[in-house]
């Protein structure tokens, strides 16, 4: 928590070395607090302007003020991601929590977890997406480290199931997956994110039924390449479209080559790789008109204790001089790819609540929770960046869950202090970011595993969906003999 210190002598150009502490926001009387809640502490990465833009733009204000006007939903969709472990009326409490205490109407009483609800279907998915496009945008500039390879930002896609509620609404829209051991425990849907390998901002992503074509979805992710990007996949994604269409963006592209895909080399580079032609795939008939001129680079691993030690790796590039781009950092690089394998992990498990669910049970607000995440995932990293670049650190040195916790606990600061001090209280949040930091990366493999793989209860099957419920109480149950 801040000290707050009042002091006659203190004006908000003094330039002294020492300042005096910091000074409390004075709220006016007549005042309305929807009009006052603003998230200050990610205010440089989501700007209030660009929240009202977005209101604006695709017309969804209301025609009468209310308790929760809309920019007021969007903000809260996106601090429900950060407050995970809150009810919805705890959040909005959270987010309220600074200006309650300077707030002249020490009456005001929250508004209650049914308006919050109706206020997010009201409000819908599209104004929340189109934030998210608004402010995701590519963070790492040359000086960031890990952050571009031979002149290239490095960026890798990919895609992941999240798990929904278990709700008729979400499992006729999204559906759940099935197997020999029956259904999922939950409806799922599919993700695609584009990562910026350096910093972990997820700058788009896209959201599906779980059943849906995974080469198409990805392929939507392909409008945010910009030329000078090396765009990585794994083997999973490798195919003759998404190639074709990252080159068509000005990109180049570094993928792994799953093990049944054919080559035949007709030239040979002084580094051991090979240029071939990557040719159109039609259900497993090649088209003979239409390739690309790839290169391909084989190698194994040498110590017996990392995976896939004597297997034969490939990878593909259209990066095809062996000059300008060896095969040796070639292979290192793509390991990079792994960075988004991170960056999920930090959306599912050091953001969300662990092995549960999102909160929404209808489809609209499963869409607005997921970019409401998103956004709030980008604004801990924009932080996270601006902390690294000012004690010239890698971004990938500090901890990710003490961020998000240290901006959650700033929400409130920055609210009770006057505005012209709020650069000062920015700064101080990047030092308080930095001071966690995280060991070097050990050099160590570990194996996928799971500790619980069955349960010992029974498996939860459609007749359980409507169990009889009881008809009197436990009282009225008991008889004594």
């Amino acid at each position: 928590m801040l000290w707050f210190e009042r002091t006659e002598a203190f004006t908000t150009n003094d330039t002294r070395s020492h300042p005096v502490g910091f000074m409390i926001r004075q709220i006016a009387a007549d005042a309305k607090l929807a009009n006052e809640i603003a998230l200050e502490a990610i205010e440089r990465v989501v700007p209030h302007s660009v929240v009202e833009a977005v209101v604006a733009d695709l017309g969804v204000a209301e025609k009468r003020r209310r308790k929760l006007p809309a920019e007021l939903t969007i903000l809260l969709a996106v601090a429900m991601n950060l407050f995970t472990r809150q009810s919805l009326s705890q959040v909005l409490i959270k987010v309220i929590r600074g200006l309650r205490l300077i707030w002249p109407d020490s009456d005001f009483a929250p508004t209650t977890s049914s308006a919050i609800c109706q206020a997010r279907y009201r409000l819908g998915a599209r104004p929340v997406a189109e934030l998210y496009h608004r402010v995701g945008q590519p963070m790492a500039d040359d000086s960031t480290p890990g952050a571009f390879l031979f002149g290239r930002r490095l960026m890798a896609l990919d895609l992941t199931f999240e798990d929904v509620p278990d709700s008729p609404e979400n499992l006729r829209a999204f559906g759940r997956h099935w197997s020999d051991r029956g259904p999922s425990a939950f409806p799922q849907v599919l993700a695609a994110y584009l990562d910026e390998c350096g910093t972990h901002a997820i700058i788009d992503a896209g959201f599906w039924p779980v059943h849906a074509n995974q080469h198409a979805c990805a392929q939507r992710l392909l409008r945010s390449l910009e030329p000078g990007m090396l765009l990585m996949w794994d083997c999973g994604l490798h195919s003759f479209a998404i190639a074709r269409k990252t080159q068509a963006r000005g990109a180049d592209f570094l993928g792994r080559v799953p093990s049944g895909a054919k080559f035949k080399p007709f030239s040979r580079l002084e580094d051991g790789s090979y240029l071939t032609n990557l040719q159109r795939d039609n259900h497993g008939r090649l088209w003979h008109g239409e390739r690309l001129l790839v290169r391909i680079i084989e190698y194994t691993l040498t110590d017996p204790n990392r995976p896939g030690y004597g297997k034969v790796h490939r990878l593909m590039t259209s990066l095809l001089d062996p000059a300008e781009c060896p095969a040796l950092e070639l292979v290192l690089a793509y390991h990079e790819r792994w960075e988004i394998e991170i960056t999920i992990d930090e959306l599912d498990t050091h953001q969300r609540l662990p092995s549960q669910p999102l909160r929404s049970k209808k489809p609209v607000g499963v869409l607005q929770e997921l970019y409401g995440l998103l956004i709030a995932h980008y604004a801990v990293r924009r932080l996270m960046l601006d902390s690294a670049l000012k004690h010239d650190l890698d971004p990938d040195r500090l901890s990710f869950r003490n961020a998000v916790e240290l901006v959650c606990e700033a929400i409130a600061e920055f609210q009770q202090v006057v505005p012209e001090q709020h650069p000062r209280l920015y700064q101080r949040l990047l030092d308080d970011i930095a001071r966690h930091r995280l060991p070097e990366r050990a050099n160590r493999t570990n194996p996928r595993v799971v500790k619980r793989k069955m349960s010992k209860f029974r498996l939860k099957r459609p007749e359980h969906q409507h169990w009889p419920q009881p008809t009197m109480t436990f009282r009225e149950a008991v008889a004594i003999a």
